[in-house]
């Protein structure tokens, strides 16, 4: 028996299934500036008591550890500023202000980094101390930028900065049962290069200061050599 033969519909696709899919944002690797972005965040939670010291120490491991911008985003989940993109407060940031030098993230938990020596310092710098000790020393530094900022967290453990003396030095901080001591200086030169050190400690020691005896001997050829005009 002959079937009257019907053209066959076409069916409508089926719902992708998107679980297999990662969100293209997720997977963007992340930068220093997003890394410090949720470092702050972090350490504004800590200071209005939304995080304690063990929860802080732990999502901050996780920050610096942290290789894209999804593996971020769950430690300020149930923070607030979380959803968007922070802007930190800063104790000196001057509007313009060039930066040329990549950022650098100095982690110690249990052990102890040290950066020292003739090196490139970047615009941000990130340190971080859990039962460990971090040492910067800037004396030998080449300045790729006017103003330098290093942003320290202390749990627990110290960080150290130690300055030529003939640079500004400022800073902005607070302890808990800790130290956060930052001796200011300002150099003759109004432009010289400036460091800011914005610190937090918990149990911890945080301090900035000139090292006697150590200066840029050829400040003005290194400013003209690298800072950008």
């Amino acid at each position: 028996m002959d079937l009257e033969k019907h053209p066959q519909q076409p069916q409508p696709p089926a719902p992708a299934d998107r679980k297999g899919f990662a969100d293209p944002a997720d997977t963007m690797r992340a930068s220093d500036a997003d890394r410090d972005r949720v470092a702050d965040i972090l350490r504004d939670a800590l200071a209005e008591g939304r995080l304690d010291a063990e929860e802080h120490a732990e999502r901050i491991d996780g920050v610096y550890r942290a290789k894209t911008l999804g593996e971020l985003e769950p430690l300020v989940r149930d923070l607030p500023a979380a959803g968007s993109a922070p802007r930190p407060a800063r104790a000196y940031d001057p509007a313009g202000e060039p930066g040329s030098g990549p950022g650098e993230n100095l982690v110690a938990v249990f052990s102890s980094s040290t950066r020292r020596g003739r090196w490139r310092v970047g615009q941000r710098t990130g340190a971080f101390a859990l039962f460990g000790s971090v040492e910067i020393d800037l004396t030998e530094a080449i300045f790729a930028q006017r103003v330098t900022t290093i942003n320290a967290t202390s749990i627990f453990g110290n960080v150290e900065v130690r300055v030529p003396e003939n640079i500004s030095l400022r800073g902005s901080g607070s302890g808990v049962f800790g130290n956060f001591e930052v001796v200011t200086a300002e150099a003759a030169d109004p432009e010289a290069p400036v460091v800011v050190v914005n610190g937090y400690s918990v149990f911890g020691n945080i301090e900035a200061k000139p090292k006697r005896g150590k200066r840029i001997a050829d400040l003005h050829d290194r400013l003209r050599k690298h800072l950008p005009h």
